[in-house]
């Protein structure tokens, strides 16, 4: 397994409802030219693993349906290197789902049919529609890939202990502590003029909010004032109720640290100056999990195991993987020979800017609050 693309794995892996929703939403509109279906598959095999084969035709689909359910890795799909690493996981999860018990399997056709259920309700049924045929997909490929990488997920979470739980609780305390937190943030940048601030003028107005909090003035008044974020100025600068890890590093510390109910200092993030007060806070306590809550440390158990599994027997298992190489074009030629298009060196320009915009246009300015998961790691676990 590539180790570069270990994170994209995991978002693979599991959480799929947690993620695909907004990735969907992302995709609607984006067409592909559909590809008839082959009654019979004679296309060569790409990959030979012990018990089976991938071949071309089921390496395309799977290709597919990753395009349909992560739009975001779509142009990555285009670089040999991320192409073996998926036909490697295609192997992996074929391989572990044929291993699978039958109540894994059982147990794993169930979640990923509500999953799925879940996933299609969250998308109007007209762009559903448009998006699979976009991709020359229907339900069930969607519901095949689903329930191999859930029967792999179920497979490796029966052999989760209770201490095991508990060991991975302590490790993620922050993902189940939660805290209401209302802030003032003075940006970086100026919202208005959208010019950059210095952080010593940044700083002086962060300062100058405090004093006024100091003096009595109404908190919630004070942020729909001055608070340059748009994520909660409006509702006073209050964040209620959010697990402490979806915010960056020093506004969850803050969050996890302050005294209730005390006006803080300028905390310093990424995005400005945040006056903070903490309302309330819910400490995390192992005892008080719900059910849903153990069944997420489980999942993120199960995900670290086929994690090691891809990292230290994958290779065991693959006999050879034989992948057409993606046809290099010159620079300076075009891409579809028409006037104007791009070549090579533009298309590598158009992959680093959608990256770096697919994380900032998910996040809300001035906590780092996710609202999507990518969660990293399928889960709410950061």
């Amino acid at each position: 397994m590539l180790a570069k693309y270990k994170k994209v794995g995991k978002v693979l892996s599991v959480g799929l409802v947690a993620v695909l929703s907004l990735s969907l939403l992302a995709a609607c509109g984006k067409k592909e030219e559909a590809k008839a279906p082959e009654s019979k598959d004679t296309s060569a095999v790409v990959a030979t693993y012990d018990g089976g084969t991938i071949t071309a035709n089921e390496f395309d689909l799977e290709q597919r349906v990753m395009k349909f359910l992560y739009p975001e890795y779509a142009q990555m799909m285009d670089m040999d290197d991320f192409k073996e690493y998926l036909v490697k996981q295609e192997v992996a999860y074929e391989y572990l789902s044929g291993k699978a018990s039958e109540e894994a399997k059982t147990e794993g056709a169930k979640t990923a049919t509500e999953q799925f259920d879940k996933m299609k309700a969250s998308v109007k049924e007209d762009q559903w529609t448009e998006m699979l045929k976009a991709q020359n997909l229907t339900d069930q490929n969607i519901k095949d890939y689903m329930t191999r990488i859930m029967t792999v997920i179920k497979d490796k979470e029966t052999g989760v202990t209770e201490d095991a739980l508990k060991a991975e609780f302590e490790k993620n305390k922050d993902q189940f502590t939660t805290a209401s937190v209302r802030h003032v943030l003075i940006n970086f940048t100026d919202p208005k003029t959208q010019k950059e601030r210095k952080k010593e003028d940044a700083l002086k107005i962060a300062k100058e909010v405090k004093a006024k909090l100091d003096g009595g003035a109404d908190f919630a008044e004070i942020a729909k004032k001055y608070s340059e974020d748009p994520g909660s100025a409006e509702k006073g600068g209050l964040y209620e109720n959010t697990p402490v890890s979806t915010w960056v590093e020093a506004f969850k510390e803050a969050a996890k640290t302050l005294p209730l109910n005390k006006i803080s200092d300028p905390v310093e993030t990424e995005y400005g100056y945040h006056i903070m007060k903490v309302e309330a806070r819910t400490e995390a306590d192992y005892a008080k999990l719900t059910a849903e809550q153990k069944e997420t440390l489980k999942s993120q158990l199960a995900a670290a195991e086929i994690d090691t599994f891809m990292q230290k027997d994958l290779e065991k298992i693959i006999k050879e993987v034989k992948l057409p190489k993606t046809e290099k074009k010159e620079e300076g030629t075009t891409g579809t020979g028409t006037e104007g298009s791009t070549g090579t060196e533009g298309t590598k320009t158009d992959e680093s800017k959608t990256d770096s915009k697919g994380t900032d246009a998910k996040t809300d300015q001035g906590t780092g609050t996710t609202t999507d998961s990518k969660t990293e790691e399928g889960t709410s676990s950061k």
